[in-house]
Parts: C-alpha cells; sequence; structure tokens
C-alpha cells in the first residue's frame, strides 16, 4: 500500500504520532504531517495525497476552514476524513456539509480505522477511474467534432462561381451535432446549396449527418443536367435514409440550385425552416412551398421543387431552428421577430457579416445559457 499517499492533520503531535502508528500497523507508509490547516493546505498544493486525516480543533486554520477553502477548489481537492471527539457531532455535520467524507474519533480504533480508510480510498480508486473514462471519451468526442466539422466546407471562395458570394457557419450544442450545411460547385456552373437538420443530438444524430451529407452530394451528381432539380436530389437521398428506418430518424432540408450566371434555379424545402430572402426591402420568408415530409420520415415520397429567381444584389439566408428557438436562461426563445429584426439592418451586407451578426446576436440572447440545439447558418449573394 506503499503507493497510497496518506495527510493527518493535528496540532497535537501526540495524536499524529499515534495516528502514524496506526496506519503503518496497516501498511501505509507514505504518511505526510501537518501541524495546523495552514501547513495542510500549502502541502495539498503541493502534491497529490488520496486522503486527509483532518482534525477539527487547530490554531491558525481549523478544519472547517480547510474544508472551506478546499470546497472553492474541488477539482484537485482529496478525500477527507475528519478527526473528531464524539462531542463535536455538530462540527462533524457541518464537515460532512462541506464534502467530507467521514469521520474519525480520536481513539483511533484499528478496525474501524481500516474500515473507514479503506471505504473512501476505494470511494476515491472508482471516482479516479470515472474521471479517467469520461476523460478519454471526451477525447473520443472531441476528436469526433474535429472530423465532422472537417465534413462541411469552408473554403468559400473556390466553391462560389464568379457572382456569388457564400458564407456559412455550424455550431454542435454538443461535441458533435445533427446539423448540416452545403455549398457544392456544379459542372454545369451552377451551385448547390442546403441546410438541413437531423432529429435528434449527440453522437447518432452526427453519424446520421454524415450519412445524409454523403447521400445529397452522391444525388448531385447522380440527377442528370447540367442544374440538377433538388426535388430529385432529396428524393435521391430519401430512399436511402428512409430505407429501413428502425430508428425513425428524420432529417429536415432545404436545398437550392442556382444558376450563377442568370440567378435563377429551384428550392426543395422538406419540412425545414424556409429561407429568407435579403435585399434592399424588409427581410422576408420566402413562400409557396408545398408542405412535404422531413427525409426519412416516408419511403418513396415524390419531393417537389419551386423555381427560383435571385436578382443582383439579392441574398437568401439559410438557417436550421437552432437559430430561431436558441434560448436563454428563462427558457424563452430567440425566435422569428428577433431574427428578422437582426436581419433587417445587414440584409445588403456581405454574406460573412451576416453570418457573424446572426452568430453575436444569439450569443448575446442566450447571454451563457447552455446551447441546447445545433446552430446552422448559410448566406448566399448574387452580385
Amino acid at each position: 500500500m506503499s503507493e497510497v499517499a496518506l495527510l493527518v492533520v493535528d496540532d497535537s503531535s501526540f495524536n499524529r504520532l499515534m495516528l502514524k502508528r496506526r496506519l503503518a500497523e496497516q501498511g501505509y507508509n507514505d504518511v505526510t504531517m501537518a501541524n495546523d490547516g495552514v501547513q495542510a493546505l500549502a502541502a495539498i498544493a503541493a502534491r497529490r495525497f488520496d486522503c486527509v486525516l483532518l482534525d477539527l480543533e487547530m490554531p491558525e486554520l481549523d478544519g472547517i476552514g480547510v474544508l472551506e477553502r478546499l470546497r472553492e477548489d474541488p477539482t484537485h481537492a482529496p478525500p477527507v476524513i475528519v478527526i473528531s471527539a464524539l462531542t463535536e457531532m455538530q462540527k462533524i455535520v457541518r464537515c460532512i456539509e462541506l464534502g467530507a467524507e467521514d469521520y474519525l474519533p480520536k481513539s483511533f480504533d484499528p478496525p474501524l480505522l481500516r474500515a473507514r480508510l479503506g471505504a473512501v480510498l476505494e470511494k476515491k480508486r472508482l471516482r479516479d477511474l470515472a474521471d479517467e473514462r469520461l476523460r478519454l471519451l471526451e477525447a473520443e468526442l472531441e476528436s469526433a467534432r474535429t472530423a465532422q466539422l472537417s465534413l462541411v466546407p469552408r473554403d468559400f471562395a473556390t466553391i462560389a462561381p464568379p457572382g456569388l458570394t457564400i458564407a456559412a457557419a455550424m455550431i454542435p450544442a454538443r461535441q458533435v451535432g445533427g446539423d448540416l450545411y452545403e455549398a457544392m460547385r456544379l459542372p454545369g456552373g451552377g451551385v448547390l446549396l442546403c441546410v438541413a437538420d437531423v432529429s435528434g443530438k449527440g453522437a447518432p444524430a452526427g453519424l446520421t449527418m454524415a450519412r445524409t451529407l454523403g447521400a445529397i452530394r452522391a444525388a448531385a451528381r447522380l440527377v442528370p443536367g447540367p442544374l440538377p432539380d433538388p426535388a430529385a436530389i432529396l428524393a435521391h437521398a430519401n430512399a436511402d435514409l428512409a430505407a429501413d428506418n428502425e430508428s425513425q430518424t428524420f432529417v429536415t432540408a432545404a436545398l437550392i440550385v442556382l444558376d450563377a450566371a442568370t440567378g435563377e434555379g429551384r428550392i426543395c424545402v422538406a419540412g425545414h425552416e424556409a429561407p429568407y430572402l435579403l435585399d434592399a426591402e424588409p427581410p422576408r420568408v420566402l413562400a409557396g412551398f408545398a408542405r412535404q415530409p422531413p427525409l426519412g420520415a416516408w419511403e418513396g415520397f415524390a419531393y417537389a421543387s419551386c423555381a427560383l429567381t435571385l436578382a443582383p444584389g439579392q441574398g437568401l439566408f439559410l438557417y436550421s431552428d437552432g437559430v430561431s428557438e436558441a434560448e436563454d436562461s428563462a427558457q424563452s426563445f430567440f425566435g422569428r421577430g428577433r431574427l428578422e429584426a437582426m436581419l433587417a439592418p445587414v440584409a445588403l451586407a456581405s454574406p460573412a457579416a451576416v453570418v457573424e451578426a446572426t452568430l453575436a446576436a444569439v450569443a448575446t440572447f442566450v447571454d451563457g445559457a447552455a446551447q441546447t440545439d445545433d446552430i446552422t447558418v448559410l448566406v448566399i449573394r448574387r452580385g
């Protein structure tokens, strides 16, 4: 048991020596001594201890004072067993409230010492094991996050055909998320734009996100014509996602195919938020779409697209509901009203400026509240 490091804190030299002897009898030889709470805190700052046996009544800084200091930074605080007299029960209760694991009477009865110290050390071992597994899991999730973010395009200057500018951002609510965006240069001189949202969050949604992105990219190459119909693209993706969909995972999507030279194209919306049109007028939602189910919900569904024309100077704002449904600490939604008010003054700005303004407005609104959904924004402007 020499690997177990213990700290004994007591202002009585007799008690310190007695406890050190009892610990040595049970195989604990790595024992550090401290005369009071000040020395104890200095020792804890200097090295790692598996357990602290802490006296209650001491000069300079007593046991309760030490526990209060340790509670201020519990990350590196070792487990504590309070050394007390049975007449100090009220103080013992206070110590437990401050985080002490157990208490030990000053008689230092060997069987009781063995049992209580052994129980505390075992709990610490299990906590350390859980912390290590959590650390490894977080490292794996961070790696997955990096891999997921690498799937979506970032170099929009090489993607956008002449006459178009594009910007986008995606912020998962967890390490990995279910939102996606796509900006894809088409061989016929056009561009494919898409924002989609997978039901659910976390790793399962992240896997479906990657699958959906792959299906859309593959379908864009399979559908014939210089400007493939977005309805046909989503129909191909739906065939892949709806087959054997036992988990009932759905994907909402808004997909646009646009001719960069003429500004003409088509749009297909599958259960998703409709884009906003950005120009000199107040931002307004594109309308006239047929209500269509999300991808994965209805196998064999025949999706339909609508004509779309983007005049020089006009832009389109595509987003996921993580923007409009962002919540503050009072669980109020950001809402479309705030979104439209935010878009109005930047409606003629560059796509990058619109994206930046959106993320800043949402961050200001939530004011540090935990993010509950993935946030994705994509903006395109012609001319």
